[in-house]
């Protein structure tokens, strides 16, 4: 283990065991970046509740198993952290794109102020749902996260509720969404406003007959934003299971400003034989995507 690595983890070792502020939750993600970094699971481990719950892409896993995506090591091409100390969780986008293997992770994690009692990972790769790592590491690059100024600053009720509006309208189309003017959505690798308009372009190309019931939030009222972990009935249309999907939105001044999602497939492809919905609606070939197949498991859980 290298000596920086044991020194930033003892250091963090107080906040491990304070209630759930900030600071432990932004203790812990940055640990977990780190770990995750050199593909080191166990800098982890005294932060882990010892009966703690972890999952890859919904399904139960090995936090310390070799096949764990921890356990590779990634060199991100960007990151952000969302930290909900009301809710005691936080989530993590994690982007990869230059290497052999591309990825887009999330993670969200839950705690009790001491320990973590909970780790779902989403590995999102090639044959995934509009996945190019690439692409979400360009637009993503051009978007401005910053904190939002404390006068600014909406209400967690607010925030959450804009989030909501969003998965309310993919089964009511009477169901406003308050988007802003401008607002992008970066859908995996694909983004609605590639031309730049700075117009309301995150209303392109939603569903209407879809009800995403089953939501998992983590509030960042400095960063003004949500992430709702969701099962996404339908996504992949060869499977019955809803697909284990993250959106994160940004929202500023009680409107949506910029839309992330994560969205993985059991089947390579989503099911879609070749094709893809695009965000403006009608069907184009997926490049770079094979015939279907069934997905191998990533990794032995």
């Amino acid at each position: 283990m290298r000596p920086s690595t044991v020194l930033s983890a003892t250091a963090l070792l107080p906040f491990a065991m304070s209630a759930c502020e900030r600071e432990f939750l932004a203790a812990f993600t940055s640990l977990y970046l780190s770990a995750q970094t050199i593909g080191n699971s166990t800098l982890l481990t005294n932060y882990m509740l010892q009966n703690f719950t972890y999952t890859e892409n919904f399904k139960p896993a090995n936090l310390s198993a070799a096949t764990s995506i921890i356990n590779t090591p990634l060199n991100s091409t960007n990151s952000r952290v969302f930290l909900d100390p009301y809710l005691c969780s936080a989530f993590t986008e994690i982007i990869v794109a230059e290497s052999s293997h591309p990825y887009v992770l999330g993670v969200r994690v839950e705690g009790n102020g001491k320990f973590v009692t909970k780790m779902e990972t989403l590995v999102s790769d090639e044959g995934d749902w509009l996945f190019n790592a690439t692409g979400t590491a360009y637009w993503n690059a051009m978007q401005d996260w910053s904190p939002i100024p404390l006068a600014d600053q909406d209400t967690r009720e607010v925030i959450k509720a804009a989030g909501d509006a969003y998965f309310d309208r993919f089964g009511n189309v009477n169901v406003t969404i308050p988007f802003g003017t401008p607002c992008a959505r970066l859908e995996g690798g694909a983004y609605t406003d590639t031309s730049m308009t700075n117009g309301e372009t995150c209303s392109l190309g939603l569903p209407s007959t879809v009800y995403v019931q089953d939501r998992r939030y983590v509030v960042d009222v400095e960063m003004g934003s949500v992430n709702i972990y969701v099962g996404f009935p339908g996504l992949d249309r060869a499977s019955e299971i809803p697909a284990p999907d993250s959106h994160t939105f940004r929202v500023e001044k009680g409107k949506i400003r910029y839309v992330h999602t994560i969205s993985t497939c059991e089947n390579f492809g989503c099911g879609l034989n070749g094709t893809y919905v695009p965000i403006g609606g009608g069907k184009k070939t997926a490049r770079g995507i094979a015939a279907p197949r069934l997905r191998k498991t990533r990794r032995a859980l």
